[in-house]
């Protein structure tokens, strides 16, 4: 048999949501900006349409001009562009990476 619920003194979901102190009030106004900055998203855009753009316009490129139609050697120089752009975003990355703990460092030592 299953057990009968005395709905009076239960609470609604919004009743609930009204008591809870860690969601801001109706009148309290969000912070809608983005939680990375846009210098970062614009990097990352960059790097996509060079991966993109870079290792298709290289194929292209080199297909009759240099290798005289070997799509072979167009496509081995098409693979080496597009690991270039990789190894290039992964030291951007590192150094904006040591940027940032440098910069809490300096931070860190301001406060002393």
């Amino acid at each position: 048999m299953t057990s009968r619920r005395i709905a009076s003194t239960e609470k609604s979901l919004l009743e609930k949501d009204d008591k809870n102190p860690s969601n801001p009030g109706a009148s309290e106004k969000s912070d809608i900006t983005p939680p990375v900055p846009a210098a970062v998203i614009l990097k990352l855009l960059g790097f996509t349409a060079a991966m993109l753009g870079g290792p298709i316009g290289v194929y292209f490129l080199t297909l009759n001009t240099v290798f005289h139609g070997s799509s072979t050697w167009a496509g081995a120089t098409a693979a080496f562009t597009a690991n270039l752009v990789l190894v290039a975003y992964v030291i951007v990355a590192m150094k904006e990476d040591q940027s940032e703990k440098l910069a809490t460092e300096e931070q860190a030592k301001k406060r002393r």
